[in-house]
């Protein structure tokens, strides 16, 4: 098995947006071992953190773009995901026949010990 720096595991890890398979690619070693040495030490944990978190911002940022320049379906995405708290959210009322209260029967399947449940 490979052996890799601290240094090594970073720099692999920028620029890859947080996927594992791509810093696998630059270290030239399988998922699973590029997994590992992302968790062994705190500082490749927190780059690699860092760097999922910075593509999460520019997919943000590209959203937030598209706002501005007149994209009505992202921004009715942005208001349902987080315009809850002003009252955007679509919510869904289920009902019985003809708006009647709905009426739900269970019924347990199984082991007789469950008999009398």
């Amino acid at each position: 098995m490979k052996h890799y720096s601290k240094k090594k595991i970073i720099e692999a890890i920028r620029g890859t947006g947080g996927i594992i398979s791509s810093i696998a690619s630059r270290l030239d070693c399988s998922w699973n071992c590029a997994k590992k040495y992302i968790n062994q030490w705190p500082e490749t944990k927190q780059a690699y953190e860092e760097e999922k978190e910075a593509i999460l911002d520019l997919c943000e940022s590209v959203l937030y773009s598209s706002i501005k320049n007149g994209d009505t379906q992202s921004a009715k995405w942005v208001l349902a995901t987080k315009g809850k708290e002003r009252g955007f959210i679509e919510r869904r009322e289920v009902t019985g026949e003809n708006g009647a209260p709905l009426v739900v029967k269970v019924e347990l399947v199984g082991d007789e010990d469950t008999e009398g449940v």
